[in-house]
């Protein structure tokens, strides 16, 4: 499926620093929001050069996409000094939410795959945890894995127009 695809664990950790560094003062700003945006961007970039930011592997669950090295990741830059993670309870489930502590070091990350990643900021950044969920369960990688099952990437090419990122010649 996803089997020529390398995970860069460092591109992945500066994907999120540099998401949270961009989106952290935003109040609807949380886990369910950061893990879509990291799948967009991945997704979109695949779909747009065909190769992946960061390679990560995303796994489908209720939610929508869940990235699958997030909480290694996320260990190792509050470890680092870079982000800080903070959690609130909302009615019965807890609410987790990031800040960055530093500027991202973005020098892993290439210009174009950076504009992957703020045209998917600029796109998707406002909605909020239950909205953006809603909207990736619309992306043909979610909809054709079955629970558990790994999205592949390869399915990007077979998107519905609103979801597609690429110039297609008809």
């Amino acid at each position: 499926m996803n089997e020529n695809i390398i995970y860069d664990s460092e591109k992945f950790k500066s994907m999120i620093h540099y998401i949270i560094s961009r989106c952290h003062t935003k109040d609807n700003f949380a886990r369910v929001v950061l893990y879509k945006l990291l799948y967009f961007s991945d997704f979109d970039n695949y779909e747009k050069y065909e190769k992946p930011i960061s390679g990560e592997t995303y796994i489908r669950k209720q939610m929508g996409p869940v990235p699958s090295h997030f909480f290694e990741a996320i260990g190792e830059l509050i470890d680092e000094g870079k982000i800080d993670e903070s959690s609130e309870r909302v009615i019965n489930y807890l609410k987790y939410k990031y800040s960055s502590l530093k500027d991202p070091d973005i020098s892993l990350l290439s210009s174009y795959e950076i504009q992957v990643i703020d045209d998917t900021i600029n796109k998707l950044s406002h909605l909020y945890s239950e909205e953006i969920s809603k909207y990736s369960h619309g992306d043909i990688p979610w909809r054709l894995a079955k629970d558990g099952e790994t999205l592949n990437y390869e399915a990007v090419f077979y998107r519905d127009p609103e979801y597609s990122v690429r110039e297609y010649d008809d």
